[in-house]
């Protein structure tokens, strides 16, 4: 007797209906709980807090606080915060780097969830340029920029409640 891929199938089905997709308030809190753990993690290093309102000269690249705050919005701040981040070369800043990649992904599954397109978002395209900006004041970036990230992740986690649209 000859089973085609009709058999096979079918064959598999028991072991295919065993498998339970992640329910999306499961992401949800794991995105919380990331956030949390970021924010934390900011904290421990303990650098002097700087308002996201305040302007340093030479470090408008860095985003602030946005009013409306989608997941594609989400998504392309966590991109450039995180590209600002690898760029410092900074001991402190290696694991909040990659927490943030994990929290870019949580936020893809979010957005799928809801069927939103999410491309990949890009960081700063001239980026390349700031990197005098860069050498010439490290720690002032670093301290600014996780002061700008903390308040914008702080931000995010009260937005995930209220179910951010695409």
């Amino acid at each position: 007797m000859r089973c085609g891929p009709l058999c096979q199938f079918l064959w598999l089905w028991p072991y295919l209906s065993y498998v339970e997709a992640v329910p999306i308030r499961k992401v949800q809190d794991d995105t919380k709980t990331l956030i949390k753990t970021i924010v934390t993690r900011i904290s421990d290093i303990s650098h002097t807090a700087v308002s996201s309102k305040q302007r340093v000269a030479g470090l408008d690249f860095i985003p602030g606080l946005h009013p409306v705050l989608s997941l594609s919005r989400m998504d392309q701040t966590l991109a450039i915060y995180q590209q600002i981040l690898t760029s410092l070369h900074s001991r402190n800043v290696i694991q909040i780097s990659n927490d943030l990649e994990n929290l870019r992904d949580l936020l893809r599954l979010l957005a799928s969830s809801k069927s939103c397109p999410l491309p990949r978002a890009r960081g700063l395209e001239s980026f390349e340029s700031l990197g005098g900006v860069l050498e010439a004041s490290l720690y002032s970036t670093e301290v600014v920029a996780l002061s700008r990230l903390q308040a914008a992740l702080q931000d995010m986690l009260g937005r995930l409640d209220h179910s951010p649209g695409c």
